[in-house]
């Protein structure tokens, strides 16, 4: 400050004794905010009353109870952070769709900082198990690091009384417990935080705004970057006092401090996340993009929604009485300063509330987000116990007051002594049954894997199969460097993280983190490919709770001792049968408590339920139904769940009511072109194994129909096959004609707003401005089949799916033009498995048949997405490949209509005959109608021009050879495999002698 000493408002004393140094009660002191401004009188900085390294040791210690035994409460921290840490310094570990080089939402530097720590700790021991208790000893050491800085600069900035009560909240509250050494972003940006509040706090020396920015900056950085939010109030601040002492030029000069050092942070953070997502991104922009931007499809809401006052009762269970205090620090600070005019610390009112303010701000965004949990609340813990510890200050200078003229002053010190005292005894009772409460009913998950290190099982290879509680694995840590977790079907139809890929030889560092899994969506969606079948489980982890049904999905594995030995059984708390109280906190003896008082025990549970019942029935007429869809379990919930939240509203099978849904806007092509604009050359093969999944990827609605330069070809080609063959091609069957209609105004809507060189909307329907072909949509009956209609407009093959009342879906429109191997009339009316099944899909029975049809009763209307595929073809012809047979059916010997297919290929045709066709199909459910339209844009070029990019025939040959034999059967393979492979090899060779590819290349970005 200017001064050492601060002057009174006129009319106020100080009492020393209660209130330390008394503040002016407002802003006029001026702080020294540059080096030339010189205090006139600068006082001795005084160490608190308690010596920070004493607080050190103390939240040392209870961190190190907390690394020691808290459970992770959390599934997020296992699979997006300890999972990835066990890949790098493991060579093994489960990736979620977060790690995909598709989506990079998350950080590998904030891995890496971990990772290097998790190595110190193999110094000390080789086991799995002590790398992970030494990372969360480590962490734990930090938090305890910050922790101390804090309070030692509260204690010199507010008072030490101050400082005492939030090391207590600190040291002594649940939430704070599990916080301090989760290995959690939230938990790192609460570090940060912390940081930050010393740095915006301590005025001694001039402001450090820069540093507080920093801290900040490096919270959101690496950490969280929502938690950048709690910054705000105090640049406010920082601000305003620029503005009263006129020193504009300094607060430019701090901020740029501050964000330079926060942007090399930034670029440090791009480096290493480029190193090893093989491409550069930028995390906290895309984790922001993804939270905020996504749109309804996406986002934290697909993960489950909660009420708005989640987390109050959230934050009564982990800091109970404390937070109560917090919240009422603002009305307690008010009244304080309206009914005294005076502070009760070293600092003003405002200046109180400028670090109070952060808490609320914090608590009121939230609130407000439909996604919440538990984690999201850590960045602001800091502000929460500061914001506790005030209010209760404040509280205890007005009760400890010896003035006779005062009410309090009139009540006997032992009394106000022992109420204080019952208090805060009420309030650490509480917290440390909680606590104990945690550990005592949530810790089987790291318990019960430890037989897998016995000697005998040590270096065993198996698997370590987990169902429904897939969400408790406490990370590949916990299983011997030999064994693996997999997942076997549950009840779960949400996305089950995948695994990193092992690969080593010639694919560089790390290749997990760069070459994109399969299976991976942004949406929650449900891949199959994730489960293994039971038979491969060498062992299994499962739950048995009395008061749950088994299901067909979710046996009793556990008392099923025909098929499994029991190795080890820890105890959990069954949430659905334990009372309220003993859900939320340790009660020893309870069952005897019960016994001896259960007249007690019944007049509290109608008092709660009379409570209960009165918030219920004035709280629940405001909240509104929200649509919600399958997330992580939570372990404080109960086993027993409702339906999956991650299903579309319930309807009756074969009926759809219509969705007030209205696609977004599409913006033009930039710089397209009819007769300039190549087509993408999409490459959807990737070096083996070959997967069998559907392969979806979000579809952006600007990019729903791609047109190109070989669009008169398409169009030539479509209305010779329409002229040809017309309802052999294109059929609309009666039921399903309003929902072709509704795609072609769709059409009509879409192709002006993204292509308005071409296409330019009429009162009546669409102008196709190259052709001069007019279409009137409007005309009853349409001049044509409106499919066929639809299918002169655009490249793409068309296709409508309707659900029946049997739940079936039915294809029942089409326009099937250029399809090259099937023909709409044998599929036209068929349900989806017998399309499938019809045409020997590889895998469709086993692997894709169930997620198909969940996927199709799911799909929304705003939610479109892509999938790609290819095949190979030995003749040049885009609508039929005449190598494989006639289109139409022949007569064989005996009057036996012969089939297309590839065995009436000829073999081994010469390079020249060999075709790459792929197929880019978009998805997406029509809201009127309710129909699931595909559309089906086939690219078709040479082989030999395919080959002359870089990388290519290598990936192409290595795809092909990966093949299954039933994916072979069905692409072909063996009727052009020896030529093309031969030319590949040779062309890949080629490649390698320039220098141009590696011998094993690396992938790019998929589909290429």
């Amino acid at each position: 400050m200017a001064s050492t000493q601060q002057q009174l408002p006129e009319g106020l004393s100080s009492d020393s004794q209660n209130t330390g140094t008394v503040g002016n009660g407002d802003l006029k002191t001026k702080p020294n905010v540059s080096k030339n401004h010189k205090t006139s009188k600068q006082k001795t900085p005084v160490e608190p009353a308690i010596p920070t390294i004493a607080v050190f040791y103390a939240f040392l210690l209870v961190n190190t109870l907390a690394a020691a035994f808290v459970p992770i409460q959390d599934c997020d921290e296992v699979f997006n952070y300890w999972e990835p840490t066990h890949y790098l310094n493991r060579g093994s570990g489960l990736q979620t769709w977060e790690y995909s080089p598709e989506y990079t939402i998350r950080s590998w530097l904030y891995i890496v900082i971990h990772a290097i720590v998790g190595k110190l700790g193999t110094l000390f021991s080789s086991r799995t198990t002590a790398e992970f208790y030494f990372i969360r000893l480590a962490l734990g050491a930090i938090c305890a690091a910050c922790e101390s800085r804090l309070f030692s600069v509260i204690c010199k900035t507010f008072n030490t009384r101050v400082g005492i009560i939030f090391g207590i909240v600190m040291a002594t509250s649940p939430g704070m417990f599990h916080a301090s050494v989760a290995y959690l972003p939230s938990s790192f940006s609460m570090y940060m935080t912390m940081l930050g509040m010393a740095a915006f706090m301590d005025w001694r020396g001039g402001l450090k705004t820069g540093m507080g920015i920093m801290w900040f900056g490096i919270g959101a950085i690496l950490g969280w970057p929502f938690s950048g939010a709690l910054i705000i109030p105090l640049l406010a601040e920082d601000f305003a006092l620029s503005l009263m002492t006129g020193d504009i030029s300094e607060i430019v000069y701090r901020y740029l401090d501050g964000v330079i050092r926060s942007l090399l942070v930034l670029a440090l953070q791009v480096a290493v996340d480029a190193f090893f997502y093989h491409e550069v991104t930028v995390v906290p922009w895309n984790i922001v993009s993804y939270n905020v931007f996504s749109g309804s499809s996406r986002g934290p809401d697909i993960f489950g929604t909660e009420s708005w006052d989640f987390y109050l009762r959230n934050l009564c269970l982990n800091f109970n009485i404390w937070f109560i205090l917090a919240l009422l620090v603002g009305p307690i600070l008010g009244l304080q300063f309206l009914l005294h005019r005076r502070s009760t610390t070293k600092q003003s009112p405002i200046r109180s509330l400028v670090f109070v303010a952060p808490f609320y701000l914090w608590l009121a965004i939230f609130s407000a987000q439909g996604h919440k949990e538990e984690r999201f609340m850590y960045p602001a813990y800091p502000f929460l116990a500061l914001c506790a510890a005030i209010a209760m200050h404040t509280t205890l200078t007005n009760i400890g007051s010896s003035d006779p003229a005062r009410l309090m002053g009139k009540i006997p010190a032992k009394l106000k002594l022992y109420v204080v005292s019952l208090f805060v005894l009420l309030a650490l009772d509480i917290s440390v049954a909680r606590t104990i409460g945690i550990v005592t009913a949530y810790r089987a998950p790291l318990q019960i894997y430890a037989p897998l290190h016995e000697d005998r099982f040590v270096h065993t290879e198996a698997n370590v199969c987990l169902g429904k509680d897939w969400y408790r694995f406490p990370s590949s840590y916990f299983l011997p460097n030999g064994m693996r977790a997999k997942f076997i079907k549950s009840a779960f139809d949400g996305l089950l993280p995948g695994q990193f890929t092992e690969a080593k030889t010639g694919f560089g560092f790390f290749p997990g983190t760069w070459l994109i899994p399969p299976g991976m969506n942004d949406q929650n969606l449900e891949d199959p490919g994730k489960h293994v079948d039971i038979d491969h489980c060498s062992f299994l982890v499962d739950s048995y709770f009395p008061s749950v049904i088994p299901s067909a999905l979710e046996p009793n594995y556990v008392e099923d001792h025909d098929m499994w030995e029991e190795m080890r059984c820890s105890a959990f708390l069954d949430a659905s049968e334990t009372n309220f109280i003993g859900r939320i906190l340790w009660i020893p003896h309870l069952e005897q408590f019960l016994v001896e008082h259960p007249r007690t025990i019944l007049y509290g549970l109608l008092s709660i339920a009379i409570l209960i019942w009165l918030f219920a029935t004035n709280v629940s007429r405001f909240k509104k139904p929200h649509p919600r869809r399958a997330y992580s379990p939570d372990p404080e919930k109960p086993t027993s769940r409702p339906r999956s939240t991650f299903k579309a509203p319930e309807r009756e099978p074969g009926k759809w009511t219509a969705v007030d849904f209205t696609r977004p806007a599409a913006s033009p092509y930039p710089d397209w072109d009819v007769h300039e604009t190549k087509p993408l050359p999409y490459r959807p093969f990737r070096h083996g194994p070959y997967h069998i999944t559907m392969g979806l990827r979000t579809m952006q609605w600007d990019e729903w129909i791609e047109l190109d330069n070989h669009y008169l070809r398409f169009h030539g080609d479509k209305k010779r096959r329409i002229e040809e063959r017309g309802e052999k091609c294109c059929k609309t069957a009666p039921e399903a004609y309003d929902g072709a209609v509704e795609l072609l105004e769709e059409l009509c809507s879409y192709l002006p707003q993204r292509y308005p060189s071409l296409f330019q909307s009429t009162p009546t329907g669409i102008h196709n401005l190259l052709t001069q072909e007019t279409f009137d949509i409007t005309a009853r009956p349409l001049a044509e089949d409106p499919m066929q209609m639809a299918a002169r407009l655009i490249q793409d093959d068309l296709a409508i799916m309707f659900e029946k009342p049997d739940g079936q879906y039915y294809l029942l429109a089409g326009a099937i033009l250029l399809a090259g191997f099937w023909r709409l009339s044998d599929k036209f009316g068929m349900p989806l498995s017998e399309i499938h099944t019809s045409g020997d899909v590889p895998g469709f029975k086993t692997k894709l048949e169930k997620g198909m049809m969940n996927f199709f009763r799911r799909i929304q209307p705003g939610q479109p997405v892509l999938r790609n595929n290819y095949f190979i073809q030995v003749d040049d012809n885009l609508a039929w490949s005449h190598s494989i047979g006639s289109e139409d059916p022949v007569d064989g010997e005996g009057g036996v209509m012969q089939a297309a297919g590839w065995g009436s290929a000829e073999k081994n045709k010469a390079i020249e005959h060999h075709y790459f066709r792929s197929e880019r199909q978009s998805l997406r459910r029509l809201p009127r109608s309710g129909g699931v339209v595909f559309t089906i844009r086939t690219y078709f070029e040479p082989i030999t021009k395919v080959v002359e990019e870089v990388g290519a025939p290598g990936r192409l040959a290595s795809a092909v050879r990966s093949w299954g034999d039933d994916v072979a059967r069905y692409k072909g393979r063996e009727r052009y495999g020896e030529v093309l492979l031969e030319y590949l090899d040779g062309k890949h060779r080629e490649q390698v002698d320039k220098g141009l590819v590696k011998e094993t290349e690396e992938d790019g970005k998929y589909p290429f």
